[in-house]
């Protein structure tokens, strides 16, 4: 086996309610049974994956102005979830998606904390934003934040968290657990800033990790200089081709202005995989997945997320409509997600280009153009495949989103794993350590005071100080 090979990062995506999740099929299981979450986190942790990853909706969606369909089962609590996941894995890390916008960071960094301890060194907090007032109505704030504001804001709460983490020196507790402090300033904290103005005493002792793994998953401009500044991995939606890897590039190269080297952030983007025991066998499998995803139903939905009308009188088995999208953004039809069509009308001009070259119906030029699996043959097919990304500089590793919950990930397990491990790419065993810092190979946490400079004392570098409106803490 050869041991100089980069080693592959696999996180395990328990998909949200979605058109990913092929709910059709007879395996398909529930998305709330903690029989589900039990099975698909022993099948991660017995295919020595590195994480689980939990993502979570603060409301339910809407489109046309009703209940998104694919949206009628809401996702649990994540550190509810994530807690009981922990007494029944002991090495998978637990990674859980949680809102900076909506929340305090006070709770927040208690709550990873405590699941920290909980799991032994094993949580992970991947950070996202919204700028959403539909979400908003949910929490007292609404949705006020400006695209640009709510990235201050989500630094400015990674800043705090850490600041928190770290108000509780190593010894402060004694060594065999009473509840003894040997510290009297243990927990006390100070910070003020544009976004929180906040002082008290944290109430968890240091926890094994002392921060948890942060993950984000911004795209934009924004969203990868925050990466580059505050996380330790990216959850990216590049996977594959040019395109993923000038991603890579580009947010590794933003490392070094902030005392960073590139191993000191992981590139983690979503992927997908359809296996057979041939690539034909496996070509035809995704093909039937695709139709299974892109229901006729389905088809309609996607299609008014480009065009923003209500197309349910179309007939998804009859042609693109001739009329253009609405492009105006007050006036989305779909609500409490993201719009992920930047232009309209270059997204219907290209459905209607496809459409008429291959004469495809609604149904048809959705399944071609809407997404396809990653990585698709058999498993050895699969398995140079994932090795020859991460050689390659396209990912560090992938996040595998299986299309069958919570059963999807077992072939994975059963026929590609042990072909990673006899490449020499991927763990036989979980000896780098005990916590998911070890894991993934990123070294101690650095101290809240390095983080606010953007000098590394692990490694001894330099960089100018970030400007996040944050004063030093008392």
């Amino acid at each position: 086996m050869t041991q100089h090979r980069k080693q592959v990062i696999l996180g395990a995506h328990f998909p949200g309610v979605n058109n990913t999740t092929v709910w059709s099929d007879p395996a398909s299981g529930s998305h709330i049974d903690l029989s589900s979450f039990t099975h698909f986190a022993q099948t991660a942790e017995r295919g020595r994956f590195d994480f689980l990853f939990l993502a979570e909706g603060l409301r339910l969606r809407e489109q046309r102005g009703r209940i998104h369909d694919l949206d009628v089962v809401g996702r649990p609590d994540t550190f509810t979830v994530l807690a009981a996941l922990a007494a029944v894995t002991q090495h998978l890390g637990l990674a859980g998606t949680i809102n900076t916008t909506f929340n305090e960071p006070y709770e927040v960094a208690r709550q990873f904390a405590t699941l920290d301890h909980l799991s032994g060194g094993r949580a992970a907090w991947n950070v996202v934003t919204s700028s959403d007032a539909f979400t908003g109505e949910n929490f007292r704030r609404g949705g006020f934040l400006p695209h640009a504001e709510r990235y201050e804001r989500a630094e400015e709460f990674i800043a705090t968290a850490r600041e928190l983490w770290d108000s509780w020196p190593v010894d402060a507790v004694r060594a065999d657990g009473a509840d003894f402090l040997s510290d009297a300033s243990a927990g006390t904290f100070e910070h003020r800033g544009k976004h929180f103005d906040v002082a008290g005493r944290f109430t968890v002792p240091r926890s094994p990790q002392a921060h948890p793994v942060v993950l984000q998953a911004g795209d934009s401009s924004d969203g990868r200089e925050l990466a580059a500044r505050s996380a330790d991995a990216i959850f990216s939606r590049h996977s594959t081709g040019d395109g993923a890897r000038e991603f890579y590039r580009d947010v590794k190269g933003r490392l070094e202005r902030y005392g960073r080297r590139p191993d000191d952030l992981k590139i983690l983007p979503a992927a997908t995989f359809v296996l057979g025991d041939t690539d034909a066998e496996a070509v035809a499998r995704a093909a039937e997945v695709r139709r299974q995803q892109v229901s006729p139903q389905t088809a309609i939905l996607l299609l008014e997320q480009v065009w923003n009308r209500d197309l349910s009188d179309y007939d998804p088995d009859g042609p693109l409509p001739t009329v253009d999208p609405i492009v105006s953004d007050a006036s989305s039809i779909v609500r409490g997600r993201a719009r992920q069509v930047g232009d309209p009308a270059a997204e219907a001009a290209r459905y209607r280009a496809v459409a008429e070259a291959k004469g495809l119906s609604i149904r048809e030029v959705v399944i071609e153009l809407t997404g396809r699996q990653t990585f698709v043959g058999s498993p050895e097919t699969v398995a140079r495949a994932l090795e020859h990304a991460v050689a390659t500089e396209i990912s560090d590793g992938f996040i595998l989103v299986p299309h069958i919950t919570p059963g999807g990930l077992d072939e994975f397990a059963d026929r590609v794993v042990p072909l990673l491990q006899e490449r020499g790419v991927l763990r036989r065993d979980y000896a780098e350590g005990a916590t998911l810092r070890d894991h993934l190979g990123l070294g101690p946490a650095r101290p809240a005071s390095d983080w606010g400079t953007g000098v590394s004392a692990a490694h001894g570098a330099s960089a100018e100080p970030l400007r996040t409106g944050v004063r030093a803490s008392a």
